[in-house]
Parts: C-alpha cells; structure tokens; sequence
C-alpha cells in the first residue's frame, strides 16, 4: 500500500480568494450511462468523522457520473475487514470498495481505501491518503477518480474545478467550485461585468475580462496570490482570452487597428501580433491541444461561422457548415471533437462535430445555450443555459444520455470555464 502526504496543492489558494459566494450550488442529475456498472461501497471504518464523510462523496461522485449503480453497504468495513466477495456477488455487485478515516496525532485524516473485483477476486487499487481538516472532500474525489479509471479505463473528473460568472442585482462574482458545484468560493467581486473566464493550462491562473476600467480589458488572475495583471489594455476592445498548450501566452481579441482582429501576446503581457488579416469580424480563438492550429469565429464569408487558422503558415479553412450561425469554438482535449453555439429555426443550441468525419451531433434541446466548455477527459461538456427567466450550468455528456443542472441562490449563472486536472 502506497502512502502519500495528501495536500490540497491545487486549491492552496482557497483561503486568500476574496471570500465564500453567498448562495450554495445544486446539483440535478438525469439519464444513466448506457451500461451502468454495479459497484458495493461500504461505510467507512475508522475513529475520524470528517463533514462530509470521504464514503458519501465518494457514492455521490460515482452517481451522478452516470456510470454506476450504487450498492449501499451499511455495516462499516475497513480495507483490513475480512471480506467475504461472495455476499457482495450475491448482491449483484462487480466490485467492492471499503475503507477507514482515521485522526493522527497532529490532527491530519489518515484515509484509506480498498477497491477489488469481486468476480476476478483481486485487489484492483489500495492506497492511503493524508488530508488536513479541510481536505477531505478532495481526498472523497481523489479516490472516486481512481476508482472510476480503473471500472471505466477513462480518467475521472471528480477532483477538478469550474469556474463561472454569478450575476445577482448589479454585482458579478467569478466564482471556483467543485465540480459537482461545491465548495463555492468567489476569486473577483466586481460591480462591472466580468466574461469570458479561462483556465491556464497548469490551473494556476484565470485569464478573463472585466469592464472595470469601463472598457473590456484581458486580465492574468494568478490563484494562489490573488495577484492580477492586466495583460491587454489596448486602444479599444480587448476580450476573449484563450491560453496556447503551454500556458506562455494569450491570444486575444483586440481592435486596436480599427477592426475586431485576433493577436497574440505573451501571458504576462508585453507586446501583440497580428495573426489574422480581414475585413471582418475574427473572435473566440481557442488553441486546438497540440498549440499548432487555432479555432476562431469569423464573418468573413458573410456569415458567422467557424474557422481553422495553422499558426505555422497562417493558412485559414472553414470548418463549420449547415447553419448560417455558428459562434464559440472549443476544442476537446484529445483534439478530435468542436463543440459551438449554433442557430437552428431561430435558436441557439450546443452542437458537437467530430473534427475528422466532419459529422455533426445536436446535444442541447432548450435552444437557449451558450458557452460551451470540455471537462478534461473530454467526455461532458458543460455549458450556460436559460430557463424560468434565469441563467443556469448544465453539463452533458458527449453522447448525450447523461445531464447535470446546476443552479444557485446567489443569482444567474453562465460563462462556464472548466478547469484542468490538478497537478
């Protein structure tokens, strides 16, 4: 059994954020995975009694990822316990997963875990996990991470983050939260709009744009300090930053030179290129993975619609068709799916294009959608919809059976950004 110092290091700057949002998120989940795999998870063991308990996030995890039928285990069983596999075959359960949270000394959780394959009779996973007080609803997504990757072969999401913009009256909040919507925290409380968040590629750091100097302005937000820098402040509009593969620069969009064109500058600002040359309208650039091509929105052939640029030679095609508006490029992480905003009979839905057959696939159906944004495995989108006269999170997954709502108390909520894995 591995053994590990279990620090939160991708959130170690949750408490210099400027405070807790004031609403709590909820999450709805609907559909199931096409095959659901039945997995028994029993109460923890143990003297440690973290709020919440690591087992209930965990099962809460593993459910709402569609993935799994939960087995509730009520007797609490150690990875130490004597385990008769075959009660839980019995129960119709493919794997078992039990474990303990203990207090040491110092006042740390000492939480350990073991998942085995109740047919094969093998321990598939075991480790033991460190997590300070407040850790331990990280250390509940670290494990549902392993234990999804191993049932699935596909790497889990749970311990990843969003970021998003709240609207309630007249004040903007850019929020960080879990993925399932917890563990609310604000990183900007502004009275001006604040759009178009995004990630750095390491999860350090937040590009966005605010309107505090009462123009768009692209700001580098580095998390762990609360440090923030105006990276692009041209003459006129500055917006929609997008981070190249290796976090050393930006492009942006600026209209510096008289139109709405797209440049480059370094990520901690400095000096812009000009990488595309039209008469119309270039926004929304994102780098596809491997940083050698960009996607931008563009009217230049009449109509928005969405283009490839090769950032080597700056040769320029059109890669969306079928709609006369097709806006919000974003690539999956794999570099084989688009997901944009396009309009069908007057309204705006999420669609998905494999990049390579050039098919494309509907995965929205309010036709009030914007936004979109790939969870780092590539497999659910999340996106920013409206409903009952407010803004709310959904995320889908890329086939479409599975769906996550997430509303809050704290006001409309859209501009959804989600985060890499944690480093």
């Amino acid at each position: 059994m591995s053994k590990l110092l279990f620090r939160l290091t991708f959130l170690l700057f949750a408490g210099l954020l400027s405070g807790l949002a004031n609403g709590q998120m909820r999450i709805d989940v609907s559909g199931v995975g096409a095959n659901q795999l039945p997995i028994a998870i029993a109460n923890f063991g143990g003297q440690g009694k973290p709020q919440p308990a690591v087992d209930s996030v965990i099962r809460s995890d593993l459910a709402r990822s569609g993935m799994f039928r939960i087995i509730d285990i009520a007797d609490p069983l150690t990875e130490t316990s004597p385990l008769d596999l075959g009660v839980f075959r019995n129960q119709g359960a493919d794997s078992a997963l039990v474990g303990s949270v203990n207090r040491t000394a110092n006042g740390r959780f000492d939480v350990r875990y073991k998942l085995v394959d109740t047919v094969r009779q093998s321990v598939l996973a075991e480790e033991s996990l460190l997590a300070a007080d407040g850790d331990t609803r990280l250390a509940g997504h670290r494990i549902a991470d392993t234990v999804y990757e191993k049932l699935t072969g596909i790497k889990g999401i749970f311990s990843t983050r969003i970021a998003f913009v709240t609207k309630q009256g007249n004040r903007y909040k850019l929020n960080i939260a879990d993925w399932d919507g917890q563990n609310v925290q604000t990183a900007l409380n502004s009275a001006e709009p604040i759009i178009s968040p995004a990630w750095s590629p390491d999860g350090t750091r937040l590009a966005y744009v605010s309107f505090e100097a009462r123009k768009p302005v692209v700001y580098v937000h580095t998390l762990a300090t609360g440090q923030r820098k105006a990276v692009a402040e041209f003459r006129g509009s500055n917006s929609a930053p997008a981070w190249s593969p290796d976090g050393s620069q930006l492009a942006v969009t600026l209209t510096r030179d008289g139109g709405s064109q797209i440049y480059m500058i370094g990520s901690n600002g400095g000096e812009s290129k000009r990488l595309t040359q039209s008469s119309g309208i270039d926004t929304e650039p994102v780098f596809a993975p491997d940083g050698r091509s960009i996607y931008f929105t563009s009217d230049r052939g009449g109509s928005p619609q969405i283009y490839r640029m090769n950032v080597g030679d700056g040769s320029i095609s059109r890669v969306t068709f079928g709609s006369t508006y097709n806006v919000s490029p974003r690539v999956s992480p794999d570099g084989a799916l688009l997901a944009y905003v396009t309009r069908r009979d007057g309204k705006f839905f999420i669609a998905l294009k494999d990049i390579a057959a050039g098919t494309e696939t509907i995965l929205t159906d309010t036709g009030r959608e914007e936004s979109p944004s790939f969870a780092p495995n590539g497999r659910w989108v999340m996106y920013s919809t409206q409903a009952g006269g407010g803004d709310y999170l959904t995320a889908v997954t890329t086939d479409g059976r599975i769906k996550q709502r997430l509303t809050s108390s704290s006001g409309d909520i859209r501009e959804p950004a989600w985060g890499p894995y944690p480093k």
